[in-house]
């Protein structure tokens, strides 16, 4: 059986951010996560996505961040069971917990921190009669690799963010981009709405609002859509149709460990420390919610940090924990006690 301090369910960026946090504590961490890869959602949906939000990053990819983060955490030497889905979490009678998997691996820590992220997801598609037959020969839903659109013409369908992003970042690769909504107003981020009114101006995005795509034409693969504007419908020629419209969450076996569930998403405590109804068990991320929940990776982190925080006070009852700076400390000598803080502060003023 593994042995670890905490066991992280869900290796996206919320979990491999919380091992960098455990690990300046001192806590040890094991991963375990049903994808092949860690990343999350980030690594297998849409690795080459542009991610604007992240501190100091103007725009970093997806699959960069994960880069970033594995190097961050690689000095504290987390363990990972891939592609095994944690299926069970029993209490035991000290207040730890063994984390079973689909595949039997058991591990055994103090706390558990579900950082599933939306949980098991597929892709909502319209409501086209004959999608399905022209499913990856030409309709895609997600991008994971940009340059496969290299030179093609693509429709993109959708209002959010994803639909937003994509329809910029293919502008500068694809032959001809066109983005379909069936509202004039877009629900994703106004700036990047400004960019895809910007370079529709430029004639680098061709925008069709409203509209919607209720037909798909083509021998074998996608070669038209057919488009309904207004009531009268009209045939768009295109390599590729790829429909934006979100992911359909399932919190799959974690809907029957015990917890409280809202809305498809585990209630956690927010005023503290991200605590679920059991004690001993955290929910960081998009998995959780609370009121004001905003499901953004900036937020994770900070889920992230407040629940290790926890979990070292749990573990710790008798030792009091000063905050220190990574800057003044550095990695290596943050162990949370108030002699190394003051004589790292010293040193530095030195």
């Amino acid at each position: 059986m593994i042995q670890t301090d905490i066991i992280i369910i869900g290796a996206g960026p919320t979990g491999l951010f919380a091992v960098f946090e455990a690990g300046l504590l001192k806590l040890r961490c094991h991963i375990i996560d049903a994808l092949p890869q860690p990343g999350g959602q980030l690594a297998e949906l849409y690795p080459k996505k542009p991610i604007f939000d992240i501190p100091g990053y103007p725009s970093v990819g997806a699959g960069e961040l994960v880069d970033n983060l594995m190097e961050q955490i690689k000095q504290f030497e987390p363990g990972f069971t891939l592609a095994e889905q944690a299926t069970t979490i029993d209490k035991q009678e000290d207040d730890t917990f063994i984390v079973t998997t689909n595949k039997g691996t058991q591990v055994h820590g103090k706390a558990v921190a579900i950082a599933g992220g939306l949980g098991s997801f597929e892709p909502r598609k319209p409501l086209i009669d004959n999608l399905a037959d022209y499913e990856e020969k030409g309709v895609e839903y997600f991008v994971k690799n940009p340059e496969q659109f290299r030179d093609k013409k693509i429709v993109i369908a959708g209002g959010g963010d994803s639909a937003l992003d994509w329809s910029i970042f293919l502008a500068e690769v694809a032959a001809e981009v066109t983005l379909i909504h069936r509202r004039n107003e877009f629900r994703g981020a106004l700036d990047s709405v400004d960019k895809v009114i910007e370079l529709k101006k430029q004639g680098k995005i061709n925008l069709v609002t409203p509209a919607e795509v209720v037909g798909i034409k083509g021998d074998g693969k996608v070669e038209a859509l057919v488009i309904e504007k207004e009531g009268e419908t009209f045939d768009i020629a295109t390599d590729y149709f790829i429909p934006l419209f979100g992911l359909s969450p399932k919190l799959g076996p974690i809907a029957n460990w015990g917890l409280e569930i809202e809305k498809n998403a585990i209630k956690v405590n927010n005023a503290l420390d991200y605590q679920t109804n059991i004690e001993g068990i955290y929910a960081i991320g998009d998995v959780n919610t609370y009121p004001g929940k905003l499901k953004l990776i900036l937020c994770g982190f900070h889920e992230a940090t407040l629940m290790c925080q926890s979990v070292y006070n749990k573990l710790n009852p008798g030792k009091k924990f000063v905050l220190k700076y990574t800057t003044v400390s550095g990695v290596d000598g943050f162990d949370g006690t108030r002699k190394e803080a003051e004589k790292a502060v010293v040193k530095a003023i030195d």
